[in-house]
C-alpha cells in the first residue's frame, strides 16, 4: 500500500518533514493546511499534486491513511486523537503533547484504533546516537552508571507561542529537553525514571516550582532504576561562544561514549568511544538524519503496521519532564500496559 499523507501546519519544520517524504518517495503528499496562506502555498509548490485545505476537518475528509502534525504544542492532542479517531495514523511533531496527562490519552486514543502512532523525536536517528545504543545494548560499556545530556541553543524560538506556557507546556526543557530525556530511556532502555530533581532560570534568575514563568535555562537530574543517573542541561539563548552546544554522554564501568555536535552545528556530529584516556571516532559527518524519523513511520504505515506498543514509553519521557517542572503527575494507561501508572509519589522533585 502506498500511503496518502496530509500535512497539518506546513511551516518550516513541516515543510521540511514534507520534503523528507518526497526525496524519500515512501507515500503521496495529497493535501496540506495551515492557518497561515503563504505556509500552504509555499508547501503546494512543492508537490503540485497537493491540494490546499483550510482545516483539519477538510484534511482528513481527503481519505487519508495518516497526518503529519506540525502546529504548536497545545494543539497537538486534540488534533492527533481526532484523526486517530477518524482511523488515521499520526506523526507529530516533539513534543507529543503538553504533559504526560495529554500524552497518555493520545497513546490510548491509538492504541483504541490499532493506528500507527509516531513522534519526531529525531535524535534518535543520528547515526553515532544509533551506533551508541547498540554498544550500551551489547554490554561495551558495562553498567552505564552516569549519563551527561547537554543541549543550548545560542538562539531562541521565533514563535511567540513558544513564550506562553498554555500553548507551549514550557520553555527550552520541554523543548529541547524533551530530546535529552528521551535520548536517556531510549538508549538505556528498558531503564525507567524513579526520581527527578530540577533547577530552572529565567534570564538567571531562579524560579520556584511549579511556576507559570518560562524557563530558558534548566537543569535536572534523573535517578534511573538500576541506579543510573542522567544530568540534563538545556537553554535558550545561551552566551555559548558557537551556535549550539549539543552533548549526550554514557559513562559505564567499562567504558564510555559520547556523541558531539562538531564546531557548534545543529546537524553535524561525531560519536566517539572512550577506554581510559584513548578515544575511537565510530563516526562522523555527513549524516543526512534530519528526516528519517518521518521517513520510516512512513515506510512502516505502507506495510500496514499499527499501533507499536514501545510508543507507551512516551509517557514516561513525558512524567519525568512533568517532574522537572514541579507538576504533580498522575497516569493511567490501560490495564495491563506496563509502567501504566506513574505518580508524582515515584516520579517527583524533593
Amino acid at each position: 500500500m502506498r500511503p496518502r499523507l496530509g500535512f497539518l501546519g506546513v511551516g518550516w519544520i513541516g515543510r521540511h518533514r514534507l520534503e523528507a517524504i518526497l526525496q524519500s518517495d515512501a507515500a503521496d503528499v495529497v493535501a496540506v493546511a495551515d492557518i497561515a496562506p503563504e505556509n500552504a502555498a509555499a508547501a503546494v509548490s512543492m508537490v503540485s499534486a497537493a491540494k490546499a485545505v483550510s482545516s483539519l476537518d477538510e484534511l482528513l475528509s481527503e481519505k487519508l491513511d495518516g497526518v503529519v502534525i506540525a502546529t504548536p504544542s497545545a494543539l497537538h492532542a486534540e488534533q492527533a486523537i481526532a484523526a486517530l479517531e477518524r482511523g488515521v495514523a499520526v506523526f507529530c511533531q516533539k513534543p507529543l503533547a503538553r504533559t504526560a496527562s495529554e500524552t497518555g490519552r493520545i497513546i490510548d486514543a491509538a492504541r483504541r484504533v490499532d493506528r500507527l502512532l509516531g513522534v519526531d523525536l529525531s535524535y534518535r536517528y543520528v547515526e553515532g546516537v544509533r551506533l551508541i545504543r547498540e554498544l550500551v545494548g551489547a554490554g561495551e560499556l558495562g553498567r552505564v552508571y552516569a549519563v551527561d545530556l547537554v543541549f543550548h541553543n545560542a538562539y531562541g524560538p521565533d514563535k511567540q507561542w513558544f513564550y506562553d506556557p498554555a500553548r507551549s507546556g514550557g520553555g527550552c526543557l520541554i523543548d529541547l529537553g524533551v530530546h535529552l530525556a528521551d535520548l536517556a530511556l531510549w538508549v538505556l532502555e528498558p531503564a525507567s525514571v524513579r526520581k527527578v530533581s530540577s533547577h530552572l532560570f529565567a534570564r538567571g534568575k531562579p524560579l520556584k516550582l511549579p511556576t507559570d514563568a518560562v524557563e530558558d535555562f534548566a537543569l535536572a537530574e534523573l535517578e534511573l532504576s538500576g541506579g543510573t543517573v542522567a544530568r540534563l542541561a538545556c537553554s535558550w539563548n545561551l552566551p555559548a561562544g558557537r551556535d549550539a552546544v549539543i552533548q549526550a554522554a554514557f559513562f559505564g564501568d567499562e567504558g564510555g561514549a559520547m556523541l558531539s555536535n562538531v564546531d557548534g552545528s545543529f546537524y553535524d556530529f561525531r560519536a566517539e568511544r572512550f577506554r581510559g584516556t584513548t578515544r575511537q571516532q565510530l563516526c562522523g559527518p555527513p549524516d543526512a538524519w534530519g528526516g528519517r524519523a518521518i521517513v520510516e513511520w512512513a515506510r512502516h504505515l505502507g506495510i500496514g503496521s499499527g499501533f507499536d506498543p514501545a510508543a507507551e514509553r512516551l509517557v514516561d519521557v513525558a512524567a519525568a519532564i512533568d517532574a522537572a517542572y514541579g507538576r504533580a503527575t498522575s497516569v493511567e494507561l490501560a490495564p495491563g500496559t506496563p509502567g501504566a501508572v506513574l505518580h508524582l509519589a515515584e516520579v517527583g522533585t524533593p
